[in-house]
C-alpha cells in the first residue's frame, strides 16, 4: 500500500494527475471514501493526466460520463444505485473492460463488480483539512 497526504484541493489534483499519468487502456481506480473526501477532486487530475480538457463535474446523476481525451475516461458515481445489479444492469462492464479508463466514486457498493486488478484508492478527509489517500494494487511503479 502506498499511502499519501494532501494539503489542498490542489495537492489532490496534482496526486490524480500523477497516478493518472502511469494508466493504461483498460484500467480501473476504484475511488472510496466519505462524502466530500476528495473522490471527484483526485478524478479531475486522472482526467488532467489523460489530456482531457473538459472541466470534470461529479455524475452522482448522471452516473457515468463519458471525456474524451488521449485515452477515454469513464467517470462512474455509483452512490445512488440500489444494487450492484443495478450497475450491471446500466452496462457499465462493457466500460470496466472497455478501451478507456473507468474511475468508479463510491466503489465500495460494488465490489463484486469491479476486476481483481482494479487501483483501490480510499480517501479520508483528516479534522485538520488534509486527505489522507491510500493507494491499492499500485503495479506502474515509483509514485514518490
Amino acid at each position: 500500500m502506498l499511502q499519501f497526504a494532501t494539503h489542498t484541493a490542489e495537492e489532490t489534483i496534482l496526486l490524480g494527475e500523477k497516478i493518472g499519468s502511469f494508466l493504461r487502456r483498460g484500467d480501473v481506480v476504484a475511488l472510496s471514501g466519505a462524502l466530500a473526501a476528495g473522490k471527484t477532486t483526485f478524478a479531475k487530475g486522472v482526467a488532467r493526466a489523460l489530456g482531457i480538457a473538459e472541466t470534470l463535474t461529479s455524475p452522482t446523476f448522471t452516473i457515468i460520463s463519458e471525456y474524451a481525451g488521449h485515452i477515454p475516461l469513464y467517470h462512474m458515481d455509483v452512490y445512488r444505485l440500489g444494487s450492484e445489479a443495478d450497475f450491471v444492469n446500466l452496462g457499465a462492464d462493457d466500460l470496466l473492460y472497455g478501451e478507456g479508463v473507468c474511475v468508479v466514486e463510491w466503489s465500495e457498493r460494488i465490489p463484486a463488480e469491479l476486476p481483481e486488478a482494479a487501483i483501490r484508492v480510499s480517501i479520508a478527509a483528516e479534522a485538520d483539512g488534509s486527505r489522507s489517500v491510500a493507494v491499492n494494487n499500485w503495479r506502474y511503479g515509483e509514485l514518490r
